[in-house]
């Protein structure tokens, strides 16, 4: 399998501009792409379509690449099937998935990743590449036909991973309890990707970017630390 994916846990972080931080990650997974559709039905506080692919489009210029949103496309899975490379943005999970499926994008993007076309996504973007929307942050505003994602890659990921704050007074649940409970009725990984980290998936290959560790999530297990140093590849075969 030849996929060529960045997954990154959020598009902004303190201090950046939009895409700022992973740039030069992005710059050489699309290598000599000049073009990139984008799909930006996740719509983040509830922007317009236009108006989040305006935002996108700005940061991709600053790359050289053509930016285009796929709502502005006759015919969404024909743009898919022609895209040089795929954008998906964050916002919210169960949104995203529910209009991927009813335009009928789930097995053309997975079909098109599987042959090589690079795929970038950002928070929900990310979410939606694993094999369910299951580890999301995110509210059900809407109801998507499955939980079931892209399955781009044989894991999950929650971007955004945050940590207890130490002396804290809250009470609710930590993000780590949340991925517990998901375990119990699920055996896939979970990648808990912090802010301004990343991954890169290469055919069969994964590779932990940014300044940060991740912590990663096996059934029935205790939570794992790992550098950008070290070797995660196992959770290419992990189920």
């Amino acid at each position: 399998m030849s996929r060529n994916l960045l997954l990154i846990s959020t598009s902004t972080t303190h201090g950046t501009g939009y895409l700022e931080h992973c740039e030069d990650e992005i710059r050489l997974l699309l290598e000599e792409k000049r073009s990139i559709l984008f799909i930006p039905y996740a719509r983040p506080g509830g922007i317009s379509h236009a108006n989040y692919t305006l935002k996108a489009k700005e940061a991709f210029a600053r790359m050289d690449i053509s930016l285009t949103g796929i709502h502005e496309a006759k015919d969404p899975v024909k743009a898919v099937n022609e895209a040089e490379a795929v954008f998906i943005g964050g916002g919210n999970t169960f949104l995203l998935l529910k209009q991927l499926y009813q335009q009928q994008l789930v097995k053309p993007l997975l079909e098109r990743v599987q042959k090589g076309m690079p795929y970038v996504g950002t928070s929900a973007g990310t979410n939606v590449a694993g094999k369910s929307i299951g580890t999301t942050n995110d509210m059900p505003i809407v109801f998507p036909k499955t939980f079931k994602a892209l399955q781009l890659v044989p894991f999950n990921i929650n971007p955004h991973y945050q940590d207890p704050i130490e002396h804290s007074t809250h009470m609710g649940e930590t993000r780590e309890m949340r991925i517990f409970e998901f375990h119990v009725h699920n055996s896939q990984p979970v990648v808990g990707l912090r802010e301004g980290s990343m991954l890169h998936v290469k055919g069969d290959r994964v590779t932990l970017k940014g300044d940060l560790p991740a912590r990663i999530f096996l059934q029935g297990q205790k939570p794992m630390e790992f550098k950008p140093s070290d070797d995660i590849n196992f959770i290419m075969e992990a189920v």
